[in-house]
Parts: C-alpha cells; structure tokens; sequence
C-alpha cells in the first residue's frame, strides 16, 4: 500500500543537518479514563486508515518552519488492476511550506475485504506496485503483538519492466492509555539499495476500542552521511 511517509517527506527538501521530534498532539480528551482494554480491531482501524473517506492535516517544524501536510482519502468503487475486480481508494497528499504548496501527489490503494487486502498502488508520477500479501489482519488484536503485513515489489511503470524499489510493511499494537492504543505501520528502508536516502517509517494512528482514529503521526527517519540517523516527525493536532 502506498507510504505516506515517502510522500510527505517530498516536499520537504531536508538538509542532513535537521532533526524534528515533535510532541504528539492530540484532540482526544479522557483517554486515560475507563476499564483497561487489552485488545483492539486492527482490521478495522485499517480500513479506516486506508479505505475509508477521511482528511486530516499533519504538522511539523523544520530548519524553524512551519509545514503542513494535507491529507484527504476519497474512496473509488470497485475497479480492474492487475487482472483483478478490486476496490480503491485515493490519497491526496499535499505538502506546504509557509502556505505555499512544495509538493502534490495523488496515489490510488488497491484492495479487497473479508478479510481485508492490499493488491498494490498506483500514483501520479506513474509508479506501479504489486503486494505480497501472505498473513491475515487479525479482527482483533492484543496489546503487545506485532506481525509482518506485505512485501511491496515497486516498479517505474506499469509495465513492470523496470523495479525501482522492494519494501517490507509490518504492523505493531501498544498501549497509549488505559482505553487507547497506537497501532503503527513500519515501513523498511528500500531492500534493493545498499543506502536508501529515504530511510525507513512508521506510520501511527491513535485508536479506541472501536477501531476510530482519534490522532496519528508519521516519524520518517533517515540516515546521514556521518552514519546517524535524523528523524522527522509530523502530527495531528
């Protein structure tokens, strides 16, 4: 599925130098009230993520300004990619630097349900992926587990017949509060690059026990010429 963190880190033009940990924001009020929830629908938070119509603004600060990443999912019905009947959905993701727009992309995911799948993405600058989906989302998960999601095969066009990129997604659940859970998307860096500038991410999203999204926040964190590693972290507020 596409990475929104590869698409808000465009539009930044990061010096090596910055390094951005911003405290997490949040409109959620009382989290930390209520009986303690030990597990959560994942499946459900994922589409919820990824399927349904939904738009928030993520923020950061770099190098002292201010950015805003906007991001909007449109659902899209059902259509035909790689020889199958699937659903999709659009992200329109556009990043500003002091209100001025850096940069624009427009991705489409590609899916299934019961149970819920990833085919693959297709985007604006003509990029094409195929997932490797090989492990069921669970309905519900606990606290504390952890699996691997997709093995991601990118290519330049839809011909497929040059790859630019292999990456691997997992999926993770912690407790936020007593009633509150992050549930995380890593992203790897790009398996057939010995350095991949872009790094690695992980993709957060603050759930109830209902599975809603109530705040998210995308850590990109790459590597610099000295051999550390500078982390960028944009946040709902």
């Amino acid at each position: 599925m596409k990475n929104l963190a590869v698409v808000v880190v465009a539009g930044l033009s990061l010096s090596a130098c910055v390094t951005i940990n911003a405290p997490m924001g949040s409109t959620d009020n009382g989290s930390s009230n209520g009986n303690v929830v030990t597990q959560y629908p994942v499946e459900t938070a994922l589409l919820n993520v990824y399927t349904k119509e939904r738009s928030e603004q993520l923020y950061a600060v770099v190098d002292k300004q201010n950015i805003v990443a906007d991001i909007k999912v449109t659902p899209k019905g059902t259509v035909a990619f790689n020889n199958k009947s699937v659903k999709a959905s659009e992200i329109n993701t556009v990043t500003k630097r002091y209100d001025q727009i850096t940069n624009q992309s427009i991705a489409t995911n590609y899916f299934t349900t019961n149970p819920l799948m990833f085919h693959g993405f297709t985007d604006n600058s003509g990029r094409y992926s195929l997932s490797n989906q090989t492990t069921v989302i669970p309905k519900m998960a606990s606290v504390g587990d952890s699996s691997a999601l997709i093995t991601e095969n990118v290519y330049s066009d839809s011909s497929m017949r040059k790859q630019t990129g292999t990456y691997k997604q997992s999926w993770s659940l912690t407790r936020e509060s007593n009633n509150r859970a992050w549930l995380c998307i890593e992203t790897s860096e790009n398996l057939l690059l010995n350095f991949d500038p872009n790094g690695t991410s992980s993709e957060c999203y603050k759930i109830n026990a209902q599975g809603d999204i109530l705040a998210s926040k995308i850590t990109i964190s790459q590597p610099s010429k000295n051999g550390s590693t500078e982390a960028v972290t944009f946040i709902s507020q």
